[in-house]
């Protein structure tokens, strides 16, 4: 159990790839704090680990908010008595492929969840972790996160933002034992693949081919990738980028 007496947060819990890693934590004997806007999503994840013996609560936050963001760190540490790993997962896709038809409220949308919320999620969850002396931050970017995605052009530059500000962050606090790395999903079987699909199978067949492995990936190998981050088995690892591709970059 290379999480056990752990404890873990959980952003965006309350599916896909957050739902997978907070399971995964849990079955690493990790507790679990899961976060998420969506209350009966996130009640249902902290069922699934509890029913599978784990032990969980359910924070209800927006992490665009910072009053949010600080309960939710105030909350974990208030039940669990400390916050041990992080994964900021939360996230979004926008919804026009073109640059010049985006508008402003787009903008404000995507870098708001993807770019705000990882900052403030790691501002409040650093704070702790300094208290602490140690500490291990995953972020959530994406393939676009690294190359670029002509048809998301703003989803690619929220991506690309959150592999730097992870860079700069696990530089500025490594010798505080504190490491801070990206996992980065091409695409994924989650609500959000099928949202960006618009379900059409098609779509899914072409971007399924992109992809050298001759699949898209599943949420439990994102998990497993973040669970490896996550633990003293990466305990040398910060700063860095860890492509859960099915080899989609290194083209």
């Amino acid at each position: 159990m290379i999480l056990q007496d752990k404890v873990a947060l959980v952003t965006g819990g309350t599916s896909g790839i957050g739902r997978a890693t907070a399971i995964a934590y849990a079955q690493q004997q990790a507790k679990v704090v899961v976060v998420g806007r969506r209350m009966d999503e996130g009640e249902e994840t902290v069922r699934l680990i509890q029913e599978a013996g784990g032990e969980a609560i359910f924070v209800q936050a927006d992490v665009t908010k910072e009053a949010d963001v600080e309960a939710m760190v105030d909350k974990a540490v208030g039940v669990f008595g400390r916050l041990d790993i992080a994964f900021n997962n939360a996230g979004m896709v926008g919804e026009n492929p073109s640059l010049i038809e985006q508008t402003e409220a787009e903008y404000d949308r995507i870098m708001n969840v993807n770019v705000k919320g990882v900052w403030l999620s790691m501002k409040h969850e650093i704070a702790q972790m300094l208290k602490q002396g140690s500490g291990s931050i995953v972020n959530t970017s994406s393939g676009a996160g690294v190359i670029a995605v002509p048809t998301q052009p703003l989803y690619t530059a929220s991506k690309h933002a959150v592999v730097g500000l992870t860079k700069a962050a696990a530089l500025q606090y490594a010798k505080a034992g504190i490491r801070i790395n990206v996992v980065a999903p091409a695409a994924i079987e989650t609500d959000m693949f099928e949202a960006a699909t618009g379900g059409q199978d098609e779509v899914k067949a072409y971007i399924t081919g992109l992809h050298p492995i001759g699949r898209i990936g599943t949420p439990l190998e994102v998990a497993n990738a973040v669970l490896f981050l996550s633990s003293d088995l990466a305990s040398f690892i910060t700063g860095e980028t860890l492509m859960v591709d099915g080899g989609y970059v290194a083209q």
